[in-house]
């Protein structure tokens, strides 16, 4: 597994306490939910790693 970048988050703590409620609904940690909201919010923005099946990837396969 790749190594992941660490870094402090400053957060209020109210909103924490409203991301700690919402993971726990969708059975995840507060930090695996914060990247999967933020790969999601990637995701509808159109950002983030764009991949084509028709475009080869990085070994040359398509």
């Amino acid at each position: 597994m790749a190594s992941k970048k660490h870094f402090p988050l400053r957060i209020d703590p109210k909103l924490y306490e409203e991301l700690e409620r919402w993971a726990a609904d969708e059975l995840r940690s507060v930090n695996s939910h914060i990247e999967y909201l933020l790969r999601d919010a990637l995701r509808r923005a159109g950002r983030g790693e764009r991949r084509h099946p028709a475009l080869p990837d990085k070994d040359g396969e398509a």
